[in-house]
C-alpha cells in the first residue's frame, strides 16, 4: 500500500467507482476484505469511490446503496460480522435479477462490481461478467472467496476467508468438553458442526481437538453407509471403550452427514419434490405420498425429525440442514442399541448417556483471526488491482498461504478455470442439470489431512488424547498459526507452474545451436516422451470424470 495511506493525494491510477456486496452468509473477516479495498482505491486514487450495497443481491436489484468512507469504516476494521453492510444468502436466479443487476451497475456507473461469498456467489459473478460483456455494460465483475465451510478449493484457491477463525472457534469449544467428558466420566457428546457439503470443518477441528471420533459425511457417501451402519459404527466405538472403563466421549459430525446417508438423500429428495407440488404438506399425511421404502424411513423416524424435514427451505430449495438435529436422531438410535446390547449381554459397561450440541452460529461473528484478517485485507487489496487491470470474470487469489505474510503472492484467477459442468445431478438443493458452477470441493479422502486423521483414529478413539489450542490468540507465539488443513497440504499451484517454467528455461539454456548431438538427442526423445504422457493424463478418459 501507498505510504501515503488511504487519503493519498498523488493519484497513480485514474479514478474508479466500484461497488460491494457480502453475497453469502457471514464470515469472519468480510469486512477486512472492503477495508483492503477502500484503502487500495484510494491509495491510488483519492477521488475513486466505494459504494456498499446494503443488504446483498438484494441491495444490488433495489439499488439500496451508501458510499463508503475512511470515518465510517474505522470501526470495522479487523471486526466480525457483516454488520456494515448486511447480507443476503439468495443466488441470483431470475433473468429478471441479472437484468436488475445491470440496470443498477449502469444506474451507479460503476466500473467494476464486487462479489463477496462462497462458491454459488462465485458463480453468479461468472454469470454476471459473461451477461456484462454480451449486453454492453462496462462494468466489470470480481470475486472473492468467503465461506467458513472452506469448501471453495482448488488449484487456486488455497483456503477461505473465515475457515481458520471458524475452526479455532469450534475447536476451543469442543476441547473444552473433551475436558469436561475426560472429568465427568459419564457423558458423550454428539457435536453438529457446519458443514453442508462438504466436512472440511469437522476434519479440521477433529485436527485441533483430537476428540474421539468423527463421522465425515464424504467417508459415509464413499462406503455408502446405511444409518444402521452409522449407528452401530458408533455403539461399537461406545462398546469398546466401556470395555476399558470408560464411558464417556465426544463424537463430531457435519450438518451434512444426514443428506449424505443413501436412504435419507433419496428421501430428502422426494419431500422436496412433494413440496414443490403442495406447500401445505405435513407429518400427518405425508407418508401415503411416498414410496415404499421412503415412507418406511420416513415412518420410522421420531417425530421432532418428521418436522424438521418438512420445515421452510432454504433459498435454492433443499432442506435446512442446521435445523435438522442429526445428533439428536443418533443419540437416539445409539441410545435404543446400548440398551438392546445390555440386555442381551452383549455390553455390561454403564448406561449410555448423551449431550447433544450444534456449533454453528458461535463462530460466524466472531472477530477473526489474525490469519483471516491479513488475508481478507489482502484479498481486498488483490481485488482492485484485478479491477484496475481491467479484468472481469476474475477472483482475486493469494497463493503461499502457509509461510510468512510477506512471502504470500497475490493474484487473479478467472472463474471459468473453477467451473464445470456437472451432466446430472441426484439429490435436494442441487444446482440446475447443464448449469456451469463453481462446485464446492469435498474432503479429499487421499490427502495428507485425512490421512493425518486415519493414522490416529484409532489412539484418539482410545486413548483421550485431547488437546486444548485455547482461545484465538493475537499476539506471542500461536498467534499467526494456520489451520492443521492448511499447513499440510500441498496446494502451491501457481509455485509449481513457475518451478516448471524455470526447467523450460534452463532447457533452453542447455539445447540450442551449438549443443553436442547427444544432448539434442536426449532432449528430443525426453520431451517426445513427456508430451506423449501429458497428453494422456489431460485426456477426460484418463480423469475419469464421473457424471456426479
Amino acid at each position: 500500500m501507498s505510504s501515503g495511506g488511504p487519503n493519498a493525494t498523488t493519484a497513480k491510477h485514474l479514478p474508479l467507482r466500484i461497488g460491494v456486496a457480502f453475497c453469502g452468509r457471514q464470515s469472519p473477516g468480510g469486512h477486512n476484505v472492503i477495508t483492503g479495498l477502500f484503502d487500495a482505491l484510494k491509495s491510488q486514487n483519492a477521488n475513486s469511490i466505494l459504494i456498499g450495497f446494503i443488504g446483498g443481491t438484494e441491495g444490488i436489484f433495489s439499488q439500496r446503496t451508501v458510499e463508503l468512507t475512511n470515518d465510517m469504516l474505522k470501526d470495522f476494521r479487523n471486526q466480525g460480522g457483516y454488520d456494515l453492510l448486511g447480507r443476503t444468502k439468495d443466488q441470483i436466479k431470475s433473468y429478471q435479477q441479472i437484468k436488475d443487476a445491470k440496470a443498477a451497475c449502469e444506474a451507479l456507473k460503476l466500473d467494476v462490481l464486487v462479489l463477496i461469498g462462497g462458491c454459488g456467489t462465485n458463480s453468479d459473478a461468472a454469470q454476471l461478467a459473461e451477461f456484462f460483456l454480451e449486453s454492453g455494460c462496462t462494468t466489470k465483475v470480481v470475486g472473492i472467496p468467503v465461506t467458513i465451510d472452506g469448501d471453495l478449493k482448488n488449484q487456486f484457491v488455497e483456503t477461505n476467508v473465515g475457515f481458520d477463525t471458524t475452526c479455532k472457534v469450534y475447536s476451543q469449544l469442543i476441547s473444552n468438553i473433551c475436558t469436561d467428558a475426560l472429568s465427568a466420566e459419564k457423558y458423550y457428546y454428539f457435536i453438529r458442526l457446519m458443514g453442508r457439503q462438504a466436512s472440511h470443518v469437522s476434519l479440521e477441528c477433529t485436527l485441533q481437538s483430537q476428540s474421539n471420533m468423527v463421522l465425515l459425511g464424504e467417508e459415509v457417501a464413499n462406503s455408502k453407509m446405511t444409518l444402521f451402519d452409522v449407528t452401530m459404527q458408533i455403539c461399537d466405538a461406545i462398546q469398546a471403550r466401556g470395555e476399558q472403563g470408560k464411558n464417556y466421549g465426544v463424537v463430531l459430525l457435519p450438518e451434512g452427514l444426514i443428506e449424505r446417508i443413501p436412504e435419507f438423500r433419496a428421501l430428502l429428495q422426494e419431500i422436496n419434490t412433494l413440496r414443490k407440488q403442495d406447500e401445505d404438506i405435513g407429518v400427518d399425511n405425508i407418508s401415503s405420498r411416498l414410496t415404499l421404502w421412503a415412507a418406511a424411513l420416513y415412518d420410522f423416524l421420531p417425530i421432532f425429525i418428521k418436522k424438521q424435514l418438512l420445515l421452510d427451505r432454504e433459498s435454492d430449495g433443499s432442506v435446512q440442514l442446521s435445523q435438522i438435529e442429526t445428533e439428536k436422531l443418533l443419540a437416539q438410535l445409539v441410545d435404543t442399541e446400548m440398551i438392546r446390547r445390555t440386555k442381551t449381554g452383549l455390553y455390561e459397561g454403564k448406561k449410555f448417556n448423551a449431550i447433544c450440541h450444534f456449533f454453528g452460529y458461535q463462530a460466524r461473528g466472531s472477530l477473526p483471526s489474525n490469519f483471516d484478517c491479513n488475508y481478507a485485507y489482502t484479498l481486498g487489496q488483490t481485488a482492485y488491482y484485478v479491477a484496475q487491470a481491467g479484468l472481469t470474470g476474475y477472483m482475486a487469489t493469494v497463493a503461499n498461504l502457509k509461510q510468512d505474510v510477506s512471502e504470500w503472492r497475490c493474484g487473479g484467477a478467472p472463474l471459468t478455470a473453477m467451473m464445470s459442468v456437472k451432466r446430472w445431478l441426484r439429490g435436494p438443493g442441487v444446482s440446475q442439470t447443464g448449469k456451469p458452477a463453481v462446485h464446492t470441493t469435498e474432503v479429499d479422502l487421499k490427502g495428507k489431512p485425512y490421512g493425518l486423521l486415519t493414522q490416529h483414529a484409532s489412539s484418539w478413539l482410545m486413548d483421550d488424547l485431547y488437546r486444548n489450542p485455547g482461545p484465538i490468540q493475537y499476539a506471542g507465539p500461536g498467534a499467526d498459526l494456520t489451520t492443521i488443513t492448511l499447513s499440510i497440504e500441498d496446494n502451491d499451484y501457481i509455485g509449481e507452474i513457475q518451478e516448471f517454467y524455470a526447467y523450460l528455461d534452463k532447457v533452453k539454456e542447455i539445447v540450442k545451436p551449438g549443443c553436442a548431438g547427444e544432448v539434442l538427442k536426449a532432449a528430443l526423445s525426453s520431451m517426445a516422451s513427456v508430451t506423449d504422457i501429458l497428453t494422456a493424463m489431460s485426456a477426460p478418459s484418463y480423469r475419469s470424470l464421473t457424471p456426479f
